[in-house]
């Protein structure tokens, strides 16, 4: 063998053994770094760091053998932080349905479009099936609906508020009766406490069926800063539902403010969301 080739093995040799030493070394480096990335790109995501635009989303969940599908705000990064607070939006009758999108036609969701890259609250808008109210399984669905929503968006769990026009003022009540401690504020538009043995379609579960429903609601109740809408001229829901409850929660010594519009009907979910003195105020309150 010539000094070349003895020089050329050398070389080969060389190679081979700096190749050997150097693979456990990318190896232990891709191990490290690997999870890192599905970490980074996990994050951005599913959580609203991610997010330049608040935006809505449809999302599904499964409960007790049936699929429900709702909708969720996201709120822009820059408006809502990294735990935003949140909002959890029970509609109407007249959105009830499995379409996913009724449920935005009126009140809160509205709103929201009319600035949406500044509202600052993930907001969550299930849909009630038809014929149903926001009782029983349809309240145990809209309240897993939130969870999912607050986990997956990375919510602040002590900053959740509770709203609902019409048949979802009825709502506000129940859900609120059901887990008094989840929410830290309410706002129920054009809704009312009656009892299951009044008859008619819109009650609240919650209440007793022989004693005044508002006096026990409140008692319940009154720890939870309130805020109550209601139209004069409404003839869907009586305003007295309103009135009395109003009045029930200050004799409890609860935390409540009622604003009552002067010729409004129905429809006083608009001038609610509207009000420039609610953000605020709800903005300020968490969970005791």
């Amino acid at each position: 063998m010539d000094s070349a080739e003895i020089a050329r093995n050398d070389a080969i040799n060389k190679d081979a053994v700096d190749s050997t030493m150097l693979r456990p070394v990318t190896v232990r480096l891709w191990a490290i770094l690997l999870p890192l990335a599905v970490m980074i790109a996990a994050s951005c995501t599913h959580t609203p760091a991610a997010r330049e635009h608040g935006a809505f989303v449809e999302r599904s969940l499964e409960l007790e053998g049936r699929t429900y599908r709702y909708q969720v705000f996201v709120p822009a990064r820059a408006a809502g932080g990294r735990h935003p607070p949140a909002l959890l939006f029970l509609h109407g009758s007249g959105e009830r349905g499995d379409d996913n999108q009724r449920q935005l036609a009126v009140g809160l969701a509205p709103h929201i479009r009319r600035a949406q890259d500044e509202f600052p609250a993930i907001a969550v808008f299930p849909q009630s099936p038809a014929n149903e109210s926001w009782t029983d399984g349809t309240a145990r669905m809209a309240l897993a609906a939130l969870d999912a929503a607050l986990r997956e968006f990375d919510g602040d769990p002590d900053r959740v508020a509770l709203t609902g026009l019409s048949r979802g003022g009825y709502g506000v009540y129940e859900l609120a009766l059901l887990q008094p401690d989840r929410f830290a504020a309410l706002v129920p538009i054009c809704g009312g406490v009656t009892a299951p043995v009044a008859g008619g379609d819109l009650y609240v579960r919650g209440v007793a069926t022989d004693d005044d429903p508002f006096a026990i609601a409140a008692q319940r109740l009154h720890r939870l800063p309130t805020w109550i809408f209601h139209g004069d001229r409404d003839e869907s829901v009586p305003v007295q539902q309103s009135r009395r409850m109003a009045e029930a929660l200050k004799q409890a010594g609860g935390d409540v403010r009622y604003t009552e519009f002067a010729g409004v009907a129905h429809n006083a979910w608009d001038p609610a969301y509207a009000s420039d003195a609610l953000w605020p105020w709800l903005w300020r309150q968490r969970r005791h």
